[in-house]
């Protein structure tokens, strides 16, 4: 082979190999990523989990003592949220938002929080991700 045609190609592989890299690395950026994304609504549901069980159990007290207790405790808005605010209070987790409500059986608990997640400037332009977790509770008796 002539060496005028091999001087042509040299170099020619550092392009393609850089790419590589770089594609190599924004799967490893994402996956980093998508991991505390992941963790973090992990974190946000068992926080919802709690509050909405700790709702459950806070029985309307006056029902029980009018009416007795029947197939659930007797639930009330009032009563869910204060047993909701005092979960979060105790757990010392910050949450950027919540809501609980109850059709008097069950208790629904809403939680949101903004998260910055490792590489969020890359993916998110700097922008905290939000994750949002529901969870629903009820306090059967046995009658």
């Amino acid at each position: 082979m002539p060496t005028e045609e091999r001087n042509g190609e040299r170099g020619s592989t550092l392009p393609f190999v850089l790419v590589c890299w770089l594609v190599a690395a924004l799967m490893a950026f994402g996956a980093i990523a998508a991991s505390d994304a992941f963790l973090e609504q992990q974190e946000v549901q068992s926080v919802c989990d709690g509050a909405a069980l700790a709702a459950a159990n806070q029985a309307d007290e006056a029902v029980v003592y009018q009416r007795g207790v029947g197939p659930e405790l007797p639930l009330t808005r009032a009563a869910a949220q204060t047993a909701v605010a005092d979960q979060l209070a105790d757990g010392r987790t910050r949450l950027d938002a919540w809501s609980a409500d109850t059709d008097g059986a069950e208790v629904t608990v809403r939680c949101t929080r903004y998260a910055d997640i490792a590489f969020g400037w890359l993916f998110l332009g700097g922008e905290p991700l939000e994750r949002t977790a529901t969870a629903s509770a009820r306090a059967p008796t046995v009658p």
